[in-house]
């Protein structure tokens, strides 16, 4: 299993497929199969007796997509002077 550069609440630009050029988070990554689910992107209709017709987020390959930070901002290192 490799591991792989982009988490779970990333912000990720789609590179190829149908949805290139969209931009979300990701909800959900199989490291396993090396595949991702991005919000709002690859949606699939799921039909659920209780609720009816759902659309749903898919996976998508992992090296379709292209990352483009986080939400929170990184610690910055901080230089001391000596005197």
């Amino acid at each position: 299993m490799i591991k792989l550069k982009i988490k779970k609440g990333e912000q990720v630009q789609i590179i190829a497929g149908a949805d290139k050029g969209k931009k979300g988070t990701v909800l959900e990554v199989s490291p396993k199969t090396m595949k991702l689910k991005v919000q709002g992107v690859r949606m699939q209709t799921h039909f659920d007796k209780k609720d009816g017709l759902l659309q749903k987020e898919g996976f998508i390959d992992y090296s379709n997509v292209k990352a483009l930070g986080s939400k929170e901002p990184k610690a910055k290192k901080t230089k001391s002077k000596t005197a």
